[in-house]
């Protein structure tokens, strides 16, 4: 029998999640049953959603449930085969959802082999080639019916999704791309090696002062990743019968009843510049996947096309890794390394 570490939802967090919140919980594995394979994690995924899942309430996927191990993507090894099973054999690597932990149990039928692509790492596929990779894709040019001489702004730019929507519109043939980041390195790094036209630090200034000295001939498109003064700012530039691609909203993931984050105040203008405000979920899309692949796959794997991935080491770090997501430590994907 294996030995596996998993990360458990001890309790609902209130507000910001703490430490106390999780539970590093060690269980024996069976032997993989007909139809099953055992899988050695190498890296795994933690994500904003999972922010959400952690309440207890309804809405476009089921919660964590408590004193069970979270769940997400993950890249591993097939470390053993259970009878019946054919089209997978140990050694193979596989997607799954077998995160948080660093040994699991799945359904052959559940998980996929990873694709043998020259140039391209196996933990793409949790991120730049991945559902983040994804949603950016049909967000831009799915729901924000993106055009070629469109300019766009990007909220969250730094962040797995966000560094992939304005290179998309670069290759796409975009006027001007604009993003927002959390730090002075994060915006050197979307100017300087992702080809955004300019960016700027949210934190130096109200979002709509400088939203609106980088967009001076205002935006076509916004995408979403925050919500609150961002969403505000956008409004606020938009061109009339500019689209909105609302993918999520960071700086409201941690609010509690009587403590929200204000929302924007400037709304009637959705009206008066005829906007669109599209609100999607990836897995809405995912028969898209096949044709994302097909187009941004060789983007990545000359080079047009670059990302980040902020990797923390070890299962008994994830939690910190997490935390760190919420509060924008990562650049570009963030993922736990197995070590």
């Amino acid at each position: 029998m294996t030995t596996a570490h998993e990360v458990h939802l001890a309790r609902r967090p209130q507000g910001f999640p703490t430490h106390d919140d999780f539970a590093l919980v060690e269980r024996e594995l069976p032997a993989p049953a007909a139809g099953e394979v055992e899988v050695a994690n190498r890296y795994f995924s933690v994500d904003p959603y999972m922010r959400g899942r952690m309440n207890d309430v309804p809405s476009y996927v089921p919660p964590f449930q408590l004193d069970r191990a979270m769940d997400g993507r993950s890249v591993g090894e097939v470390t053993a085969v259970g009878p019946d099973v054919t089209d997978l054999a140990v050694g193979d690597l596989v997607l799954g959802n077998l995160a948080w932990r660093d040994h699991g149990i799945s359904k052959a039928k559940h998980l996929q082999k990873v694709p043998d692509v020259e140039g391209v790492d196996a933990k793409a596929y949790l991120g730049v080639l991945g559902a983040p990779g994804l949603t950016a894709w049909v967000g831009l040019l799915d729901h924000a019916a993106f055009r070629s001489g469109d300019a766009v702004f990007v909220s969250g730019a730094a962040g797995a999704v966000g560094s992939l929507v304005g290179q998309i519109a670069k290759q796409k043939g975009a006027s001007r791309v604009i993003g927002s980041a959390g730090s002075a390195e994060k915006v050197s790094w979307l100017t300087s090696e992702l080809g955004y036209d300019v960016a700027f630090n949210y934190k130096d200034a109200p979002v709509r002062e400088q939203l609106a000295k980088a967009a001076p001939d205002g935006i076509d498109v916004y995408f979403d990743n925050v919500g609150a003064d961002h969403l505000e700012a956008a409004v606020a530039v938009a061109n009339d019968y500019a689209r909105v691609a609302a993918c999520g909203a960071i700086a409201h993931y941690n609010d509690t009843d009587g403590d929200a984050t204000p929302g924007p105040d400037n709304l009637f203008q959705i009206v008066k510049k005829r906007l669109r405000i599209q609100g999607f979920i990836v897995s809405d899309s995912l028969d898209r996947f096949p044709a994302f692949l097909e187009e941004v796959t060789p983007w990545v794997a000359d080079g047009r096309v670059r990302f980040a991935e902020t990797v923390t080491d070890g299962i008994d770090h994830a939690v910190d890794a997490f935390l760190g997501l919420l509060r924008g430590e990562n650049t570009g994907k963030a993922l736990v390394k197995i070590s």
